[in-house]
C-alpha cells in the first residue's frame, strides 16, 4: 500500500497509509490526544477526522480548546441544525451557513413563512434530541456534478455550488437526512455539549438587496456551560449597548429601506446631539487656526483620476453619472481633493503655511447592503476633515499641534483608553501603495520622529497605510471591548504632486507643500454610535438631546409656574420641555428616567412658593430642593465642563 509523508508543528515528519485518517495520526502520537481531537488541518484546511488525508503535507492535530475547535463544533451544531430544520419544515430551502468566532448562522426560505422566533425552542429540542442520541455523522465527498444533482430543485444552495471554485462539497448525512455544509464536523452527535439558538433576522442571499430576503437563524455554542454563559452576558450587554436599539427607544434616528439602505434620519433628539458636537467641532478647530469650508459633494471624476482614488479605491466608490455632454460626475467618497483645489484657488506664499482647512464633509461609499449597520456603516456620512498644506520643515511641528487637538477634544469627551498605532505601506504590495520609496521612508521617518519626540508608546503596523501616504491611527476601544480607529493624522507626499501644489518661497521661487490629512473624530455617524453605546444611551448633560425635564405636580396650580422655569432655562441656553401629560407622578419621573434625561425637576405648591424645585439627577434616588436661580447655576457648570465632574 502506498503511503504519505506528513509533517508536524515541531518539523518531525512520519509515514502513514495513504488512506490515514487524522484520528489514526492522533492515535499515533497519544490515545489521550486521539480522545480529544475533534478534526485535522492538513496545510492549513480543516479535515474531518475520519477523512483519509490522501496526500503528502503538514499536518494538525485540532482539540476542543482551540478557536478551530471551538469553530468545529459550532458548524456541527449548525449542521444538525438544518437537519432539525428539514425533519420540521420538509420543502425548507437553506442558503449560506457559516460556523465562527462569533457562533453560527443559517439562512433559510419557507414558502409557507419564515421560521419565526417562537419556533426556536421546538427547533433547538429538536437538535438535543439527535444529539442524545449520540447518532453517527456520514460525511460524503463529491465533485461539482454529483453535487448539483444532489441538490436538484433548490433555489440556493444550486447556485452557491455552481458559482463555488471547488472540486469537491461536502454532504452529511444524520438520521437519515443529507444535507450540504461548508465545513467539517464531529463524527458523532454525541460529541455536540452546550448550544443556544439565539435569534432570526432577514438577511439577503450573498448580501446583494437585489436577491431574495432569506431569514437568518443565528446561535452559538461551546464545550463548557460556563462558557457559553459568560457569551450569553455578553450579548446581552451588547444588545443593551447596541446605538440601533438606543436609537429608535430614544428616538434618535432611523433608516427607511423605502428610502434607502445605509441612509440614515436624523430625528430632532439625534439631530441635537449631532448639532452640539458639530458646534464643538468647528469651535475648536476655529480656535486653533484652522479655516473651514463648505465644499461640493459632487465632482468630475478626472479629479479623482488624479488624486488616484478612482484607481485605488473604485469598488468603494459609486458608478459615475453621464452628464450627456461628456462630463462625468462623481459622488465623492473622499473630501481631500476638494479641499485641494481650494488651496489651488490662489497663488500661495510660504507666509500662508501652515493653511489649515476644515469641513464637515459630506462623502458617499458604495457599501453592499449586507455590510450596513445602524450608523456604523453608512453610504452616506459627514466626515469631520481636515487638512493642513505645510513646508517640509513644518511637519514635525504641525503633526504635533494636530495631536494635541485630538487629544484636547478626547478629554472632553472623557475618552481615556485608547493606543497609537503608526501605519505603514507593505513595500512588497506596490498595486496598493503610491510607489516610490524615498517618499515612503522619509513620511515614516517623519512620523516615527514626532512620536519619539513627544515620548508616545505606539505599536507599527505594516500594510495600514493610506495608498498615498503613512498615518498615525488611534485605536479607541468600543463598549463591547473592539478596537476602531477613531483619529488619524496622515502625512501626504503624493497628491502635492499629482496636482502640481506650489507655494512661493522666501527665495521667490516655487516649492512643494507637504499635505496632512487629518480627522480628529471620524465620521458624525461612526462617532455617535460609538457615544452612544459607550453611554448606553445616558448622555452627559452637554450631550443630551433634551437636558432638564420639569414635572408639575398639578398641571392645573403649577403648570404655569412650570412654564416660566423653562424659558428661564431656555434663555440661559438648556435644553428643557414640561411635561404636560397629567398623568401620575411616579409614571412621569419614571419616563423621565427611561428617556436618560440628565436632570428632573418636580414643582409643586411649596416650589412655587419658594420660587425653587425639587432636583433629581438620572440614575439616583434622592432628591434636593434649591432655587431655580441655584439650579440654573448647577446645570450651567455641568454643561460648561463637559460633565466631567
Amino acid at each position: 500500500m502506498a503511503e504519505i509523508s506528513l509533517q508536524f508543528p515541531d518539523g518531525n515528519q512520519k509515514q502513514f497509509d495513504e488512506n490515514a485518517t487524522a484520528k489514526d495520526v492522533a492515535q499515533s502520537i497519544a490515545i489521550s490526544l486521539a480522545k480529544k481531537a475533534v478534526a485535522g488541518k492538513l496545510d492549513g484546511k480543516l479535515v474531518d477526522l475520519n477523512a483519509p488525508l490522501k496526500h503528502d503535507g503538514k499536518i494538525e492535530i485540532v482539540t476542543a480548546n482551540s478557536e478551530d475547535g471551538l469553530n468545529v463544533l459550532r458548524q456541527s451544531v449548525a449542521l444538525l441544525t438544518k437537519v432539525a430544520l428539514k425533519q420540521s419544515f420538509p420543502e425548507i430551502e437553506f442558503g449560506e451557513e457559516t460556523g465562527d468566532e462569533n457562533g453560527f448562522y443559517i439562512d433559510t426560505d419557507k414558502a409557507d413563512g419564515q421560521v419565526s422566533a417562537d419556533s426556536l425552542p421546538a427547533i433547538a429540542d429538536k437538535v438535543q434530541g439527535l444529539i442524545n442520541q449520540k447518532l453517527d455523522v456520514k460525511h460524503e465527498s463529491v465533485d461539482k456534478a454529483a453535487a448539483l444533482k444532489k441538490l436538484a430543485g433548490t433555489k440556493f444552495e444550486a447556485k452557491i455550488v455552481e458559482d463555488s471554485d471547488a472540486d469537491a462539497f461536502d454532504f452529511y448525512e444524520i438520521d437519515g437526512v443529507s444535507v450540504l455544509a461548508t465545513g467539517v464536523s464531529f463524527d458523532n452527535t454525541g460529541a455536540i455539549k452546550f448550544f443556544k439558538l439565539l435569534s432570526v433576522a432577514g438577511a439577503y442571499f450573498e448580501g446583494k438587496s437585489s436577491n431574495p430576503m432569506l431569514q437568518r437563524i443565528y446561535g452559538t455554542a461551546f464545550f463548557k456551560q460556563a462558557d457559553l454563559d459568560a457569551d450569553l452576558q455578553a450579548r446581552q450587554e451588547a444588545r443593551e449597548r447596541d446605538h440601533r436599539v438606543i436609537g429608535n427607544d430614544l428616538d434618535l434616528f432611523f433608516v427607511d429601506p423605502k428610502v434607502g439602505a445605509g441612509l440614515p434620519y436624523w430625528m430632532p433628539n439625534g439631530a441635537t446631539i449631532r448639532r452640539t458636537i458639530e458646534r464643538y467641532i468647528i469651535d475648536k478647530e476655529l480656535g486653533d487656526g484652522y479655516e473651514h469650508v463648505y465644499t461640493p459633494v459632487l465632482a468630475n471624476l478626472d479629479l479623482y483620476k488624479t488624486s488616484g482614488h478612482w484607481q485605488h479605491y473604485r469598488e468603494d466608490m459609486f458608478p459615475p453619472m453621464d452628464m450627456g455632454d461628456g462630463e462625468m460626475l462623481e459622488l465623492r467618497p473622499m473630501n481631500c481633493p476638494s479641499h485641494i483645489q481650494v488651496y489651488k484657488h490662489h497663488i500661495r506664499s510660504y507666509r500662508e503655511l501652515p493653511l489649515r482647512i476644515a469641513e464637515l464633509g459630506m462623502m458617499h461609499r458604495y457599501e453592499k447592503s449586507g455590510a450596513l449597520s445602524g450608523l456604523q456603516r453608512v453610504r452616506e456620512m459627514t466626515l469631520n476633515d481636515g487638512h493642513t498644506f505645510v513646508a517640509l520643515e513644518q511637519v514635525q511641528d504641525e503633526f504635533k499641534k494636530i495631536l494635541q487637538l485630538i487629544m484636547d477634544v478626547y478629554k472632553d469627551f472623557n475618552i481615556n483608553d485608547y493606543t497609537f498605532r503608526l501605519s505603514y505601506r507593505d513595500p512588497k504590495n506596490t498595486e496598493k501603495y503610491f510607489d516610490d520609496d524615498e517618499m515612503w521612508n522619509r513620511s515614516q521617518s517623519m512620523l516615527k520622529g514626532a512620536m519619539d519626540d513627544l515620548g508616545l508608546d505606539y505599536y507599527e503596523a505594516e500594510g495600514e497605510a493610506a495608498f498615498y501616504g503613512p498615518k498615525l491611527d488611534i485605536q479607541t476601544k468600543t463598549a463591547l471591548g473592539n478596537d476602531e480607529t477613531m483619529s488619524t493624522i496622515q502625512l501626504d507626499f503624493m497628491l502635492p504632486d499629482q496636482f502640481d501644489l506650489s507655494y512661493v518661497g522666501a527665495d521667490g521661487q516655487d516649492h512643494r507643500p507637504v499635505m496632512i490629512h487629518r480627522g480628529i473624530v471620524g465620521t458624525m455617524e461612526r462617532f455617535i454610535a460609538y457615544l452612544t453605546e459607550i453611554y448606553k444611551g445616558a448622555f452627559p448633560t452637554w450631550l443630551a438631546p433634551k437636558q432638564v425635564t420639569i414635572i408639575p405636580v398639578s398641571d392645573d396650580k403649577h403648570g404655569a409656574y412650570a412654564d416660566e422655569l423653562r424659558k428661564q432655562l431656555l434663555k440661559a441656553g438648556v435644553r428643557a420641555d414640561v411635561d404636560h401629560r397629567g398623568e401620575k407622578m411616579n409614571y412621569l419621573i419614571r419616563d423621565a428616567q427611561t428617556h436618560k434625561i440628565p436632570y428632573t425637576l418636580v414643582v409643586g405648591d411649596q416650589e412655587v412658593a419658594d420660587k425653587a424645585v425639587s432636583v433629581r439627577k438620572y440614575g439616583e434616588q434622592d432628591s434636593a430642593t434649591m432655587s431655580a436661580d441655584a439650579f440654573e447655576d448647577v446645570v450651567l457648570k455641568d454643561i460648561a465642563n463637559y460633565s466631567n465632574n
